[in-house]
């Protein structure tokens, strides 16, 4: 190597380095001016990820004890410690086996309470069963006429059976018109409309 070659490459290592220690100089300067913001985002990146994994553990935690609830429901409907455990952690559950209670042994007061469930499908089965256990035809009425019930058809169907019944064939026409065509109670409709035709 030529001495020429010797100073280029010596020139060339000082500047890499100049160029290191410029760049440390800035990044030290950086972190000098944003010091409290960027340990600020350390310690908020820190808190949320230790929030969330607290918050996942318990939702975790939740579920095992309504599990262990339900399931305890299960083998003993009378199990009284099981209901207040499981209505405490989660009361939308609570209401779905009060549900599947209260439908089994036909208990209407239950279902009327049931009716004002927060849970909105059970608030709904509810009221429905209501109305079918009492064979109320303005309850099944009233409970068809609903926005977005679940057995609305069913319900229409229901409250034409009883009306014809009643010998009441016309009102019971006019309920079974109101079936959905894309109802798979659309077929027992038409049948039931035949019922009494002159």
């Amino acid at each position: 190597m030529s001495l020429k070659e010797n100073i280029d490459m010596v020139k060339e290592e000082l500047n890499s380095e100049e160029k290191f220690f410029e760049n440390a100089v800035k990044t030290e300067r950086f972190v000098k001016k944003y010091k409290n913001m960027l340990i600020g985002a350390v310690t908020g990146v820190v808190i949320i990820v230790t929030a969330m994994a607290l918050y996942s553990s318990n939702q975790d935690a939740k579920i095992e004890a309504a599990n262990r609830a339900f399931s305890a429901l299960q083998k003993d409907s009378t199990n009284k410690q099981a209901a207040a455990e499981l209505e405490q952690v989660n009361p939308a559950l609570f209401d779905v086996w009060q549900l599947s209670n209260a439908i089994t042994s036909k208990d209407a007061p239950a279902l009327k309470k049931l009716s004002k469930s927060k849970t909105v499908a059970v608030s709904d089965m509810a009221s429905y069963e209501l109305a079918a256990l009492n064979s109320d035809v303005k309850l099944l009425e009233n409970y068809a006429y609903q926005q977005n019930a679940i057995y609305k058809d069913l319900a229409l169907v229901e409250s034409a059976v009883l009306l014809i019944e009643k010998n009441e064939v016309e009102a019971a026409h006019q309920k079974l018109q109101g079936v959905t065509s894309n109802s798979p109670m659309y077929d027992l409709s038409r049948m039931l409309l035949h019922y009494g035709a002159k």
